[in-house]
């Protein structure tokens, strides 16, 4: 049986990178997929590169728990696969993807993706092995290396909670470290972030966030510092 998987992109004014994700994304020979663009009310062209691309669009507000939530409810397919809109899989992602889903005994598991930037900074570098470490270590990868579970696990576990920031951490920490499969595959996420904000800034700042999640403090705060 060939698998059916919904892949589900959150997007806000993403048309600079967008194209790039939905046409790797394009490439999934022996994968039956449909791709679910959820907008929070983008100005630029991000729904008309959606449409052009072939996905569905729906619309939800801002904040990518929401969209995350409601992207994966206007589909139907026994797998899901979440995507930041400036992520690309790398060449071959699909048998991996095909490989995983056709395992019975990962329907309570979870698989993400190696992070790698866009860019040959050699900092870029040590904060991937450091993805790397942390999910190993602590069951935490982040929404940047994408997540695929089945919708059954999804459903079971609750879903993506409507929250504006650490949704991701959220739910995988609902999955469980022990259920977290590295999928040997990267994808590669914009370093644009990093770049403005500086490659020690950006990363203490997510851990500051990280640790204050921890801590209780909540999202709503948490969104205030992260974007400032």
């Amino acid at each position: 049986m060939t698998p059916e998987v919904d892949v589900v992109i959150p997007t806000l004014n993403s048309g600079a990178t967008l194209g790039r994700t939905l046409a790797a994304v394009g490439e999934h020979d022996g994968l039956s997929i449909t791709v679910t663009v959820c907008d929070g009310g983008s100005t630029d062209d991000t729904v008309a590169v959606a449409h052009c691309a072939g996905a569905t669009v729906v619309t939800a507000p801002a904040g990518r728990g929401v969209q995350l939530a409601a992207g994966a409810e206007a589909g139907s397919a026994a797998w899901l696969l979440f995507l930041h809109a400036d992520t690309v899989l790398a060449s071959g992602w699909a048998p991996v993807v095909r490989g995983f889903a056709s395992r019975k005994a990962n329907a309570g598991k979870a698989g993400y993706f190696r992070l790698r930037f866009d860019s040959p900074d050699p900092r870029a570098r040590r904060i991937e092995r450091l993805a790397a470490w942390r999910g190993r270590t602590f069951g935490l990868p982040y929404g940047d290396q994408g997540l695929l579970l089945s919708r059954a696990l999804y459903d079971y576990l609750g879903g993506f909670k409507p929250m504006p920031l650490m949704e991701d951490v959220d739910l995988v920490r609902r999955i469980g470290r022990k259920n977290l499969v590295p999928l040997g595959i990267e994808a590669v996420t914009s370093a644009a972030r990093y770049e403005r904000d500086g490659w020690l800034r950006r990363p203490l700042r997510n851990l500051s966030c990280l640790a204050l999640y921890f801590a209780g403090v909540a999202p709503s705060t948490l969104q205030r510092l992260y974007t400032r």
